[in-house]
């Protein structure tokens, strides 16, 4: 049988690839911060021996929002180039051939032409509110194209867009913009609220990937036979993106989410308020040529995500 690690498993895309790995006949490893910290080589070369795995999807990271990024910029490079560092050396070392890193669409340039293709990579000055995640997660890359020529192991990495589902952060001021707008009508439905506040002037074009439609590129991209997978890469450029290609505004993403959790009143759109980049979305077409494609549509996957979290808040009141 399989032995698969996935770390970073408490995490929205983590939890989403082991309930996927669940369905098959695979044996799934996990390990919390209290068993194994990622950022210890000791720790984590024990592990690693131990088990002897025959895959590894390296989910785990120190994720946060603008706010967090600006906050703590030294442990966002320091504990992300650890926790990969660590894993992906203690992967060669023990003997997996297979491995898949996780990163972000954050590592391509502020500026990069779009939709965003993998070529863009280090072709321009970075974000600079989230330059030292990106930094990492550029590395992450590197560093499994390395052992790839060096070493002739099979690791692998793919790039999600804008990600949302079960398990997502709905903080009140560290979410992204779904979970946001998701609580924030809620609660406002609850209260009764006559209207609801949103940043900017909704202008801005985003695209968004459902965690499960993750969660299954993953484990599509990880067990790709080999020849097709480097047909379509090349040693020094194997990164894969991964999204809808499809797109929507804001405003529509904003009256898509009040009219699923039933809000009626007012949206007041504050316009003395940043929209951000004023387009990101990723070109997707090296991953449809490999002949994966996502399943869920917005809508039905915004529908998820809001009963996931009342079912959370109904949790909490029991």
């Amino acid at each position: 049988m399989t032995k698969i690690f996935v770390a970073g498993h408490n995490g929205m895309v983590g939890s989403a690839i082991c309930r996927q790995l669940e369905k098959e006949d695979v044996d799934v490893v996990t390990a919390n911060r209290e068993e194994l910290d990622l950022t210890n080589q000791v720790q984590v070369g024990s592990f690693f021996q131990t088990h002897k795995f025959d895959q590894v999807y390296l989910a785990a990271a120190k994720v946060g929002g603008i706010h967090a990024n600006a906050t703590y910029p030294a442990e966002f490079i320091y504990q992300n180039l650890m926790i990969q560092s660590n894993i992906i050396h203690q992967s060669f070392l023990s003997g997996v051939k297979h491995l898949l890193f996780l990163g972000s669409s954050c590592i391509y340039p502020r500026l990069a032409a779009q939709p965003m293709a993998e070529p863009a990579l280090l072709s321009g000055p970075l974000e600079p509110t989230n330059e030292p995640y990106a930094i990492a997660k550029i590395a992450g890359i590197k560093m499994c194209e390395s052992y790839n020529r060096q070493y002739r192991t099979d690791y692998r990495s793919v790039m999600p867009t804008n990600l949302y589902g079960p398990g997502d952060n709905f903080h009140p001021e560290n979410s992204h913009v779904i979970p946001a707008l998701i609580r924030r009508f809620h609660e406002a439905k609850v209260n009764e609220a006559a209207e609801v506040m949103a940043w900017g002037t909704g202008a801005a074009i985003r695209e968004f990937l459902h965690v499960d439609d993750m969660a299954a590129a993953s484990i599509y991209v990880m067990n790709l036979d080999s020849e097709l997978f480097y047909s379509k890469t090349n040693s020094m450029l194997s990164h894969i993106n991964v999204g809808t290609g499809e797109e929507c505004s804001i405003k529509e993403l904003t009256e898509s989410v009040a009219g699923i959790v039933g809000y009626q009143g007012d949206i007041d759109w504050d316009t003395s308020k940043p929209d951000g980049a004023p387009r990101k979305l990723l070109n997707t077409s090296k991953l449809h040529s490999l002949g994966w494609h996502p399943e869920i549509k917005l809508k039905a996957g915004l529908r998820d995500t809001y009963d996931w979290y009342r079912q959370q808040q109904e949790n909490t009141r029991h």
